[in-house]
């Protein structure tokens, strides 16, 4: 059975920084792209970033670019998010997925598996 559990949400003053992270099971991890989306109330799931099987290539994109970076642990089954300079607007449920065919895609519909999200809430 294929797990992906988010944890790392929480509340955040805007300017400051929280870490996700993404734990899988179920899988073998390294065979697979990952990528962070994030969606807010009434709006439709957002790409943020996604990297490569082995981590050697990352994509952002533009809203984010800069401020967020995406790595992995294949040893440890696991994505994390870094984020910095957070602004309300960032404030969303963030879910990370995972791509069989690894091709980092902004899709969403091209993931095979999502965890169940975790809540970001930056204040102003």
């Amino acid at each position: 059975q294929v797990q992906l559990v988010e944890s790392g949400g929480g509340l955040v003053q805007a300017g400051g920084s929280l870490r996700l992270s993404c734990a899988a099971s179920g899988v073998t991890f390294s065979l697979y792209a990952m990528g962070w989306f994030r969606q807010g109330p009434g709006k439709e799931r957002e790409f943020l970033t996604a990297i490569s099987r082995s981590g050697g290539n990352t994509n952002y994109a533009d809203s984010v670019k800069g401020r967020f970076t995406i790595s992995r642990d294949n040893a440890k089954n696991t994505v994390y998010l870094q984020m910095n300079s957070l602004k309300p607007e960032d404030a969303a449920v963030y879910y990370c997925a995972a791509s069989f065919a690894g091709t980092m895609t902004m899709i969403p519909g091209r993931y095979d598996y999502w965890g169940q999200g975790t809540q970001v809430t930056v204040s102003s």
